[in-house]
């Protein structure tokens, strides 16, 4: 086992054409902690590890390990272990997948027996992989990772897929590589697929940092506010802007920046809007999270 080092993003851009997928995001993982790198579906979340990968060059800033860039690690799979995209060769075992990479990386031919057990996929090891269900794809990613015993993890959507039981096993995989530990990075665009395993938090949109901490300390951030919902959501956003009120738009209706429903739903009855939903948004992380997306997409 090794320890952990610091993942450093430093002032990192990149731009596709006239894209920006990412502006200006600086943030720092520290190791024996699981950081959740969360943000909605096209937040940049993927680029940056990319770019923090060498998959894709910075327009500006650094991506590194403990001061590092990816290329110039001396043993890449022995201090990370990545997995961005489950992609294998269908009429390829897992076992001899996992054989090809210990080879060119000069790794034990018995790291492959152990990370294939570690991942539960022993009794799965000859089967092709193209036979394999999402779930078990991403455990074979997860088995990658784990070849060369390293200290950092980069994990992109590792729960994607995985059925409750699978859920639950990766929730007490991150923890435990924590505790031994070694630096986690793991992506999500749901913050309650992550939630019960990190411990903190890196939230982008759009390609800009809106949110860095504890997990705990959105929560504390999060202040009451008002969900409010018409089949007319035209005349609903014209009688809040009557009204003064400010709001962002989520899936559920306009999150209004009002802790009482009764001046909301006052606000629609002057504006002479019918309502489908008028609630008060309790503090919680979720409700946390997608104000703080929602804002920033606006």
């Amino acid at each position: 086992m090794k320890s952990g080092i610091p993942i450093e993003i430093e002032g990192l851009s990149k731009h596709f054409g006239p894209v920006t997928a990412v502006d200006d995001l600086s943030f720092t993982v520290e190791p024996g902690r699981v950081t959740g790198f969360l943000g909605p579906n096209g937040a940049g979340k993927t680029t940056t590890l990319r770019v923090l990968l060498g998959l894709e060059h910075a327009s500006a800033g650094t991506a590194t390990f403990g001061g590092k860039a990816y290329r110039d690690l001396s043993r890449p799979l022995e201090t990370v272990g990545a997995a961005l995209e489950a992609d294998f060769h269908p009429g390829r075992t897992a076992r001899n997948h996992l054989k090809v990479y210990t080879t060119a990386a000069g790794l034990p031919s018995t790291r492959v027996p152990a990370v294939l057990e570690q991942v539960g996929l022993t009794e799965f090891a000859d089967r092709r992989v193209g036979g394999y269900s999402l779930g078990m794809r991403q455990r074979l990613s997860l088995a990658f990772t784990l070849l060369g015993d390293p200290g950092v993890f980069v994990l992109d959507e590792p729960v994607n897929g995985l059925d409750p039981e699978g859920i639950k096993w990766i929730r007490g995989f991150l923890r435990s590589l924590a505790h031994e530990g070694r630096t986690v990075l793991v992506s999500s665009h749901l913050l309650s697929e992550v939630q019960q395993s990190v411990d903190d938090i890196v939230i982008i949109s759009r390609g800009r940092l809106v949110k860095s901490g504890t997990l705990t300390s959105l929560e504390l951030d999060a202040a009451p506010r008002t969900i409010v919902d018409s089949p007319d959501r035209l005349r609903l956003a014209a009688a809040l802007d009557q009204a003064g009120l400010d709001y962002t738009e989520g899936n559920g209706g306009f999150i209004v920046a009002e802790p009482d429903p009764g001046s909301v739903g006052h606000a629609a009855f002057i504006g002479e809007v019918e309502l489908s939903a008028l609630h008060r948004l309790t503090s919680g992380l979720e409700e946390s999270f997608l104000a703080l997306v929602n804002g920033g997409e606006e």
